[in-house]
């Protein structure tokens, strides 16, 4: 009886125990089915993964089995890379196998291009396997881009005819300026506008359809690339069409202009003419209306007169003979073939 605290001691911290080692066999064992095949695919590849890494990255959700492939495929082709730089690129949003390939096709073809600088052209948003693809095979884009929805670009010469031209671009990544450096809409649109420019400063059509050649020389010389995530290889021509006679055109719109103009310039004076004449009209009548109140007052007049003395009987009759001889001068004149009297 004396010793059997001791005993109930013992058994129960043997439980405790068996529990602990209970759980770190399940532990172990877990460990083992999960990730026991990658790390011994990994150590096989001399590419070693701890375990304890392979945890860490599963609690910080990342994809263990990518990552250890990543690493494995960038060992076999000589290039070392640590696991916690692949997770820190995976956590951050990045795409750890194609920084992987790109890094072992620019070995390849050898390119310049550190794990670092993947890392940063992966980030920025850019395809680095396709960069250094196109680093490596340069590529052709049309100009102007038939996506967009246009075919040709159009182009005015100095005699004002208009030239239908369809270009090729033959570009390469240029892998230190891929970061920041524009995109391809940019050295389409700069590209454009230097065959723009160029056929404009001809003084005939003639000479771009007889030389596309000199264009496509004109536009190397401005050095459409600059700033750009790429390196303009060549210019090439592809079809030159001769499209409408724009200055003619802009000729004739503006005679039509000029014609129109006149036109309602025109019946602007004829409406004020017009208006001129029915003013005139209402004027005429107003005096033919002064007039007629005038002579109302001509008889009063004379018989004022004729009560105050002024006038006379004899000074009466000579006003009316005056009158009537006036009258008939009047009437005489107005009858074709009859001269009026002196």
């Amino acid at each position: 009886m004396h010793y059997l605290p001791l005993l109930i001691i013992s058994i129960s911290t043997s439980v405790f125990l068996f529990v602990l080692l209970f759980l770190f066999f399940g532990i172990c064992g877990f460990v083992l089915f999960k990730f026991g095949w990658l790390y011994i695919k990994a150590v096989s590849s001399n590419a070693h993964v701890s375990f304890l890494q392979m945890i860490s990255m599963t609690f910080r959700n990342v994809d263990v089995r990518s990552i250890v492939e990543c690493r494995i495929m960038a060992k076999k082709m000589g290039i070392d890379i640590a696991p916690s730089s692949l997770e820190a690129h995976s956590l951050a949003g990045g795409n750890a196998h194609q920084v992987v390939r790109s890094l072992i096709a620019a070995q390849k073809a050898n390119i310049r291009l550190s794990f670092d600088r993947a890392c940063a052209i992966d980030l920025s948003g850019r395809d680095v396997f396709e960069a250094v693809k196109t680093c490596i095979n340069p590529k052709v884009i049309d100009c102007p881009d038939p996506v967009k929805g246009t075919t040709a670009l159009d182009a005015i010469a100095k005699d004002g005819i208009q030239l239908k031209v369809k270009a090729r671009v033959t570009i390469r990544t240029d892998i230190e300026r891929l970061v920041g450096g524009a995109a391809e809409e940019t050295v389409i649109a700069r590209v454009s506008e230097g065959i723009i420019t160029t056929i404009g400063s001809l003084e005939t059509y003639k000479k771009a359809l007889e030389s596309p050649d000199l264009v496509s020389k004109l536009v190397m010389e401005k050095k459409c690339d600059n700033d750009t995530a790429f390196q303009i290889l060549s210019v090439n021509i592809v079809t030159v069409t001769v499209g409408d006679n724009v200055a003619a055109k802009l000729q004739a719109e503006q005679s039509e202009a000029d014609t129109r103009m006149a036109q309602a310039d025109a019946k602007k004076r004829r409406g004020m003419a017009l208006a001129r004449e029915q003013e005139m009209k209402v004027m005429r009548e107003e005096n033919i209306a002064k007039i007629l109140a005038a002579e109302v007052e001509v008889p009063k007049a004379i018989a004022q007169a004729f009560r105050e003395g002024n006038l006379g009987i004899m000074d009466y009759y000579h006003l009316k003979n005056i009158q009537a001889d006036t009258e008939m001068k009047a009437s005489s004149s107005s009858k074709p073939g009859i001269s009026p009297s002196m």
